[in-house]
């Protein structure tokens, strides 16, 4: 009888160490995305070194659910460049064209003006009341490059987010039920 003990004992110590294991490969997937993207943070010199395009304000070049690869360079912005900016106060930057730069000679301040390629007016209405450019603190990167449609799932989930709860339950119990 002493031996079915010790094989109850034995069975429970292994699903313990199974269930510690999925726990540890669980921490160290957050943990190696969090540092892939502390690092591309480092490398761009971009709070945000990827974003998604969230409306059709820059169709034809750039279509909602576009994934955009940011870039923060020393150099000064110029008119034409595509840049990511936040509004203060308000949380979801926009990608928009550059349409006028003036730099100011004594301090060597930029202001930006922008606008969407598919907008009819510049983005002065967006910015906050009583403000007419950009400055560059409001500047998070220039695009880079992108890649088509993949950002859909980011829309997706924020939009409907019951999905988003459905995928994080359905990668827990993936990481849960897989074995080594």
């Amino acid at each position: 009888m002493g031996w079915i003990a010790d094989t109850v004992d034995s069975v429970k110590s292994i699903q313990l160490r199974q269930a510690l294991i999925q726990i540890v490969n669980l921490g160290l997937i957050v943990s190696s995305a969090l540092m892939i993207w502390k690092g591309l943070m480092c490398i761009t010199g971009s709070e945000s070194p990827v974003v998604v395009v969230l409306s059709g304000s820059m169709e034809p070049g750039f279509k909602r659910g576009d994934i955009l690869f940011l870039h923060m360079s020393k150099d000064p912005i110029r008119t034409g460049e595509i840049v990511v900016f936040n509004i203060d106060g308000r949380d979801i930057p926009i990608v928009h064209r550059v349409i006028k730069v003036h730099e100011r000679q004594d301090t060597g301040e930029a202001y930006i003006l922008t606008k969407g390629d598919n907008n009819d007016m510049d983005d002065r209405v967006l910015y906050n009341h009583g403000q007419n450019w950009l400055q560059n603190h409001h500047i998070m990167g220039r695009a880079v490059g992108f890649l088509p449609y993949v950002g859909w799932v980011t829309i997706m989930m924020t939009e409907k987010p019951v999905l988003k709860y459905i995928l994080i339950g359905a990668l827990g119990l993936l990481v849960i039920t897989s074995k080594d």
